[in-house]
């Protein structure tokens, strides 16, 4: 792995991607969206670099249907 493994945790997540933390259960129920990683007891944090990738993929998607 060549980047540098960073957490982002679910109010930063939420500015990101502009989904409500709803969505982004309801999403990850789905297999739509990174699982989140445990960072003991409820705390829990995505990495960067799957949010990334998949806002990568979002507009990837976005642009295909034009």
């Amino acid at each position: 792995m060549s980047h540098k493994l960073k957490i982002e945790r679910l109010h930063t997540v939420k500015e990101v991607t502009g989904l409500s933390r709803r969505t982004i259960y309801l999403r990850i129920k789905n297999g739509e969206f990174p699982k989140p990683i445990s960072l003991g007891g409820r705390a829990v944090g995505w990495l960067e670099y799957d949010i990334q990738k998949w806002l990568r993929q979002q507009v990837e998607l976005s642009r295909e249907v034009e």
